[in-house]
């Protein structure tokens, strides 16, 4: 298994920041995300536990299911199913006021579901272009969010 992290500061208040990066169909502001979709509403918000998302990016298809949704702080998830196939033990990212704005920190553990190639595949392939993935869309969130006029978090 390997961990890939992506952090970044973005410009914005923590609520704004949250609320974007947990829209999944935000995500297709990105080049490298084709197609986001919420296929099924969380329990308690839209993107809530239990809801599940379909994304289609450039390397690949993934089918998540939110396990932890806690505004405007953190949110959790598993990919339930991929293509590529993989293993995926977790997913989050986690939301912390910082000066200059919210420092994002998102963070995926899996690994190719390949025998012996797998992890070598994993290591050198997956995870350079997961990193980069996360980056974009990252990039995406603060771009979009620089552009619009901010409400004071309280």
């Amino acid at each position: 298994m390997e961990t890939m992290t992506s952090e970044r500061i973005i410009a914005a208040p923590i609520d704004d920041v949250f609320t974007w990066l947990t829209t999944t169909t935000n995500y297709t502001r990105s080049p490298l995300v084709l197609r986001c979709r919420l296929a099924r509403r969380g329990e308690s918000a839209p993107y809530g536990v239990g809801a599940v998302r379909s994304h289609l990016w450039m390397i690949g298809w993934l089918r998540e299911r939110i396990t932890r949704y806690e505004p405007p702080y953190t949110t959790e998830y598993v990919v339930e199913r991929s293509v590529p196939p993989s293993r995926h033990e977790f997913g989050s990212m986690t939301f912390s006021e910082v000066d200059g704005g919210t420092l994002v920190r998102w963070t995926t553990r899996a690994e190719m579901k390949l025998p012996l190639l797998g992890p070598v595949l994993t290591r050198v392939l997956v995870r350079p272009m997961i990193v980069r993935s996360f980056d974009s869309i990252l990039d995406a969130a603060d771009t979009a969010l620089a552009r619009q006029p901010h409400r004071k978090s309280s």
